[in-house]
């Protein structure tokens, strides 16, 4: 590790609900101790940062960095002292754009559990030729947002290409869960329905690098529910494949999969007619609830109701709740020739607050702990996916946390 550096690891929105959960990660991890890296907590309330710290224990050792999300001298500063910078302060579009102009200002690498398209859009067209250039490593999407999903596909073709010596050029992946959300995931959605670039969410490529949108045949996005005979299921439409499959075609563009590579994502239902009666009932739901939904929170006094009545950033479900939750993320990869694969994904714990924490605190040990082990050479950056910016050693990591992540004959 560096020693130039104040810190190794800097936690921002230590305050936050996941924010919380990243410090007592931290606090308990392993290879933290073992290593002697240096961390602090970060966020804009000194006194929350102390009562955090003091309330954790193994954390006592961290630093405090006060810096709020508009102050960017403050930013700079904590840039500065860090080799890397890990982000729960949402809603992103909000409270990230200065973070993030000063990392790669700075050349600090940065993670965050964002699912918000439209933002990262932003932060490609502003920043991944900055960074590329100083090989510093800006990876979004570090949480259930989407590291299954894009992870889950990327071993997928690897998979395909070292068994079968052929390009897989078709993933489909089939979700089941369990789980509550934080008031900080849904600030974000609220924060998204009442931006002017909504409307950008609905593009498959949004994420991808210019000039390669490919047609939109078999990458739009499923509406309506039908019987899978690989998943032997009833699958509907899932509200996350908004996100991910946006992420897994910037991997597959950027790790130059086949050129004719789809992938798609589904909630899995069940077997049998009760799931097909739920399945068909739960798709006519989705494409209700998405358009009249998207619509009604188009509106400011819409969204402000919302927001009386659903979780406050901060808040989230019990501990009893995120540790009795779990997910599932099954996969199906094809070849040209007809080959098939099959993956899973999977983990004990709420997705969206055990898994996202997980996920984003192994990613961040990545940068912090395996650069020389990471993908691409030590000049390697940009805005990236989880795939490409941390491949095996996230898998690694992940695996080594008791996540399942495996690659089955069909």
């Amino acid at each position: 590790m560096s020693t130039h550096h104040l810190y190794d690891v800097v936690l921002y929105g230590a305050t936050g609900f996941v924010g919380r959960q990243t410090v007592a990660y931290f606090a308990a991890h392993p290879d933290v101790a073992a290593s002697g890296l240096r961390w602090a907590l970060a966020g804009r309330n000194l006194v929350k940062l102390k009562s955090i710290q003091s309330s954790c224990p193994g954390a006592a050792g961290a630093g405090i960095v006060v810096a709020a999300a508009d102050d960017v001298p403050a930013l700079e500063a904590l840039a500065k002292s860090a080799r890397v910078v890990l982000s729960t302060a949402g809603p992103f579009a909000l409270y990230g754009s200065a973070l993030v102009a000063a990392c790669v200002k700075h050349g600090t690498h940065y993670v965050d559990i964002t699912g918000e398209t439209p933002w990262v859009s932003g932060l490609i067209a502003r920043h991944h030729d900055q960074a590329a250039q100083d090989g510093t490593r800006i990876v979004p999407f570090c949480g259930f947002d989407s590291v299954p999903s894009d992870i889950g596909s990327w071993l997928m073709t690897r998979a395909m290409l070292a068994r079968h010596q052929t390009p897989c050029v078709d993933v489909k992946a089939a979700f089941s869960m369990r789980g509550g959300f934080n008031g900080g995931t849904l600030a974000s959605v609220l924060n998204i329905m009442g931006s002017p670039d909504a409307q950008l969410v609905k593009d498959p490529f949004l994420l991808n690098p210019k000039g390669q949108h490919p047609q939109p045949t078999g990458h739009r996005d499923p509406l309506l529910p039908g019987y899978d005979a690989d998943f032997k299921a009833w699958l509907g439409p899932f509200f996350m494949g908004l996100i991910n499959t946006r992420v897994v075609r910037r991997s597959a563009a950027l790790l130059a999969y086949h050129s004719d590579f789809h992938y798609q994502e589904y909630l899995r239902v069940g077997s049998g007619p009760v799931a097909g009666v739920a399945a068909t009932s739960l798709g006519v739901g989705t494409a209700f609830g998405m358009t009249v939904g998207a619509a009604a929170l188009g509106f400011s006094p819409v969204r402000r109701l919302a927001a009386t009545l659903m979780p406050k950033p901060g808040e989230g479900p019990s501990e009893a709740s995120m540790n009795t939750g779990s997910f599932a993320c099954e996969l199906v990869g094809k070849s040209a020739a007809g080959q098939v694969l099959r993956g899973r994904i999977q983990d004990q714990g709420d997705p969206g607050n055990r898994a996202t924490t997980k996920m984003v605190c192994e990613a961040a040990l990545c940068l912090a702990l395996n650069a020389d082990q990471l993908p691409g050479c030590s000049s390697y950056g940009g805005v990236l996916t989880p795939a490409s910016a941390l491949g095996d050693v996230l898998v690694d990591r992940l695996r080594s946390a008791g996540m399942t992540l495996a690659v089955d004959p069909a």
